[in-house]
């Protein structure tokens, strides 16, 4: 039974292999293992709904991928959601070509349709890259040393998007940036 769907945007496999050590470093310390688990995948979320239609998405997202060039990212910050799910992440910096990336998505998306939920309105929207979730509250500030340690900024770039359903994390299908055939 699926708990949702999520537009993910994907990252060059440098910077991929980046965030993932640091799944890698959280969960040999036995402080995170949740994302490795789900099976997912380093990503910046992008739309996320409890439910939808994925074949309302398929054309949308692979038309407004094939339009796309590899999108510059620097995550430079660390930050947390200190809520249920106890969430730590990377930051990137919000330059303009990311902003409008993901506004454009959600404007096509709107056009036929499909509601966009408040966290992703364009004043609302705050990109992160999970790396880690379910913290226990004990070792959150330890969660946040061992992050610390990564040098950051971070650099790469977003190379494709894809729609997932979760959880566990399920990939429906994907798009590499300036073409149009499916990833």
């Amino acid at each position: 039974m699926s708990s949702g769907y999520a537009i993910e945007l994907y990252f060059d496999p440098a910077l991929e292999n980046q965030v993932l050590k640091a799944w890698n470093v959280l969960a040999r310390r036995q402080i995170s293992t949740q994302l490795i688990e789900i099976e997912s995948r380093p990503h910046i979320t992008l739309f996320s709904s409890p439910s939808l239609e994925p074949s309302r998405l398929e054309n949308i997202v692979k038309s407004f991928a094939s339009k796309q060039e590899p999108l510059p990212l620097s995550f430079s910050s660390i930050g947390c959601l200190s809520n249920d799910n106890n969430v730590l992440f990377l930051t990137p910096t919000p330059t303009l070509s990311l902003l409008q990336f993901q506004s454009q998505l959600c404007d096509a998306m709107k056009k036929e349709g499909i509601d966009i939920g408040d966290d992703y309105r364009q004043d609302s929207w705050i990109p992160y890259c999970a790396v880690a979730q379910d913290v226990p509250r004990a070792r959150f500030c330890e969660a946040l040393c061992v992050l610390r340690d990564l040098k950051l900024p971070v650099n790469g770039y977003a190379m494709d998007i894809g729609l997932v359903e979760f959880s566990p994390v399920r990939e429906l299908f994907s798009f590499v940036f300036g073409n149009s055939v499916e990833a």
